[in-house]
C-alpha cells in the first residue's frame, strides 16, 4: 500500500530465486554424489566377488584372483582406488576363500579418503572330488 502499512517487497524476487537455487543445486549435487559413492562401493564388492570366484578355481593361484579384482576395479573407476588387496581362506561352514579389498571412499567426485571402505567377497573353493 502507498500509505506504507506494507513493506515494500520490490526486488526480492530475485534474492529468493538465488537462495532456493543454491539450495536445490547442492541437494542435487548431493544425491548425485551419493549415487557415485554407491557405485564404486557396489564396483568394489563384485570385483572382490569376481576375484574370489577365480582365486577358488582349481587351477589358479590366490594371487590371481587378488590380480583379477584389481583388474576390474582398475577398469572400472581407476587403479588408484584400490589401496590394498588380500586373499584368505575362509570358512562359512564349507572350503572358501575371500578376497578383501581396501578402496577409497569417494566424497568429492572421485577424490576422497583413502582407504575409507573395505569389502570382502566369497567363493567356495573348487575340487576335483
Amino acid at each position: 500500500m502507498v500509505d506504507g502499512t506494507q513493506l515494500d517487497e520490490r526486488g526480492s524476487s530475485p534474492v529468493e530465486f538465488v537462495l532456493v537455487g543454491a539450495l536445490l543445486t547442492f541437494l542435487t549435487l548431493g544425491v548425485m554424489q551419493l549415487g557415485l559413492a554407491v557405485y564404486v562401493r557396489n564396483v568394489a564388492h563384485d570385483a572382490a566377488v569376481e576375484g574370489a570366484y577365480h582365486a577358488a578355481l582349481a587351477d589358479t593361484t590366490d594371487a590371481e584372483g587378488v590380480e583379477r579384482a584389481r583388474e576390474i576395479v582398475a577398469r572400472t573407476v581407476g587403479a588408484e582406488f584400490v589401496q590394498s588387496a588380500t586373499v584368505h581362506a575362509a570358512d562359512p561352514g564349507y572350503p572358501a576363500v575371500a578376497v578383501t579389498l581396501t578402496v577409497t571412499l569417494p566424497i568429492v567426485g572421485l577424490a576422497g579418503i583413502q582407504g575409507g571402505w573395505e569389502v570382502t567377497g566369497h567363493a567356495p573353493v573348487e575340487a576335483f572330488d
